[in-house]
């Protein structure tokens, strides 16, 4: 089924200065903030019924049975329950590829959102009117954290792992023949008369690192119009506001985290296949994984946004997990090269902060400074897919913790209770 909506650009400003993510500590805050700017159309897809297919596509087990422990997720649960992490949606554990643990918490975002208004949108029976309750309006629960009712859960940044796996997908392809390609070969229809010079050298590599070299202050300066990312999303063309930004360095010379550069994925995508990021996704990745609905955002020249726009089940994204772990087979189905998949969670890029932790960064995959091998995509409101390969084990948070609550971060305590969840017999 397919919609056109009336919508507004998003600011998925991830605030990394704010954020401070030290993955081996409890004081991880993960904020993100988002700004009501322009419309755009959303094409949705969904099936009729809305039912759940998990039952078809993931075999359960019990914790028992897989031997894991089961105290720290009773834990959790109940800290979940007394409201210690806010609003959480769905917590997930899969194990050697069999669900050990599901389970929903019933959060009324109708009551919560009621009378809510600010720079994230309007709640329930709080809208001026009805050009207001759309896909990128976060308060309000036609569309977040579920899209209209139904179990498909915003994403936010965890996106741009997706996105990522499906360049993957065109590398192995040959749609994309190599990383090393350069960046702006796939933008040449664009006007290229004020894009910096040494942005020719940027490769697709250096883009999937966060290493473009581009000027971007997603994570240093305000909320206001300022921002790049705010300047970016109130523009007719988000990739054209991309290719003229200035440049701070070589590419590859700097880490700096920018949702800009993630949307030039679904440009390069569209350039390389011919095809949509949502249509290439959903041919190549999604239908072979069993995944039947899925709901992606547009910008307003009709790219997917690759920053932060995917909606899908839990069950459904604990898939993307599960591929990595089979390194890139599924059902007898190659569809992820093993060698690509070396490269995505390799920590290509060490030391993020420069104050000399563990914490890695590979292809839009975060990877923690664990002492265990454990990859992570991470986005707004307290949405994780975590994976454990030594363990088999895959978790996924889905949770709106974007009110002005107080609430821990419910990260690190997952992290946790998932690697250390061994059962001494």
């Amino acid at each position: 089924m397919e919609s056109n909506l009336p919508t507004f650009a998003k600011l998925l400003n991830l605030l990394y200065s704010i954020m401070q993510i030290k993955f081996s500590s409890l004081s991880v805050i993960l904020l993100s903030a988002s700004f009501l700017i322009y419309t755009a159309c959303s094409p949705s897809h969904s099936n009729s019924s809305g039912e759940s297919t998990v039952s078809r596509e993931w075999p359960t087990s019990t914790m028992e049975a897989a031997s894991f422990n089961a105290v720290g997720v009773d834990s959790l649960e109940a800290k979940i329950g007394d409201g210690k992490y806010g609003y959480i949606d769905q917590m997930l554990i899969i194990k050697a590829g069999s669900i050990i643990y599901n389970q929903t918490f019933d959060n009324n975002y109708q009551e919560i959102s009621k009378g809510l208004s600010g720079i994230l949108g309007c709640g329930y029976e709080s809208c001026q009117d009805s050009s207001e309750i759309n896909s990128y309006n976060y308060y309000h629960p036609s569309f977040h954290p579920y899209y209209q009712g139904s179990r498909l859960h915003s994403l936010q940044s965890v996106t741009k792992s997706v996105a990522a796996t499906v360049v993957g997908i065109a590398l192995k392809k040959g749609d994309i023949p190599s990383l090393e390609n350069k960046v702006l070969d796939y933008f040449e229809e664009y006007d290229l008369s004020q894009t910096d010079e040494s942005l020719k050298s940027a490769t697709l590599h250096h883009l999937l690192c966060m290493q473009l070299g581009i000027g971007w202050n997603e994570n240093t300066a305000p909320l206001d119009s300022n921002n790049q990312v705010v300047q970016m999303e109130k523009s007719a063309d988000w990739i054209q506001y991309v290719l003229q930004q200035p440049m701070d360095s070589r590419p590859g010379e700097k880490w700096v985290y920018s949702s800009g550069a993630s949307h030039l994925l679904s440009g390069i995508i569209k350039k390389a296949t011919g095809m949509s990021m949502a249509a290439y996704a959903e041919q190549h990745l999604f239908k072979p994984l069993g995944i039947e609905t899925y709901h992606w955002k547009t910008t307003p020249k009709g790219f997917q946004d690759t920053e932060g726009g995917l909606y899908l089940t839990a069950e459904d994204l604990a898939k993307i997990g599960q591929l990595y772990i089979n390194g890139g087979s599924w059902k007898g189905q190659q569809i992820l090269s093993p060698v690509y998949i070396k490269e995505a969670i390799k920590k290509q890029v060490l030391d993020l902060y420069g104050d000399g932790g563990k914490e890695g960064y590979g292809y839009q995959w975060w990877l923690p400074g664990d002492e265990e091998e454990i990859w992570a995509a991470m986005g707004f409101g307290n949405q994780f897919l975590i994976v454990i390969p030594e363990q088999e084990i895959i978790g996924v948070i889905h949770a709106w913790n974007i009110y002005d609550i107080e609430a821990e971060y419910i990260f690190r305590d997952f992290v946790d209770v998932l690697k250390d969840s061994k059962l001494e017999k």
